[in-house]
């Protein structure tokens, strides 16, 4: 899965759009440590949009077979009333992009509302659509 994200990211200049999201950037970030210089490299795959929201997608444990996908949502809000909304509903346009556009995986739901399901054809988790 990681693999196909990476594949997204150099397929995905500035400007591509994903749902109601434009892209800023998307990068396979690293951190360079302010003490001592040192960098860390592959910290996770990061797509940032214009309106400042982001997803990420890392690795959790301590190497590459076998390991969690952890995936981070942030979405910008101004308007106050939203919240308190239930986080899956604030944040539903967003999972979709996550689940549906850049892990590929397409699975038909009849429900309305947003639930995860597995994904028939990469055993990943995907967002009904």
């Amino acid at each position: 899965m990681m693999s196909h994200i990476r594949e997204v990211i150099a397929a995905s200049p500035p400007g591509t759009k994903f749902g109601n999201f434009e892209l800023a950037m998307a990068d396979d970030f690293e951190y360079t440590d302010p003490i001592d210089g040192s960098v860390a490299k592959k910290q996770g795959l990061r797509f940032v949009f214009t309106d400042g929201s982001r997803i990420i997608f890392r690795l959790s444990g301590t190497g590459s077979a076998g390991a969690t996908i952890r995936m981070y949502i942030e979405q910008y809000t101004d308007d106050k009333s939203r919240l308190k909304e239930d986080a899956q509903v604030a944040l539903k346009d967003i999972i979709k992009v996550m689940m549906i556009d850049l892990c590929c995986c397409r699975v038909p739901c009849s429900t309305q509302s947003l639930q995860l399901v597995m994904c028939r054809h990469c055993a990943s988790l995907a967002a009904c659509q």
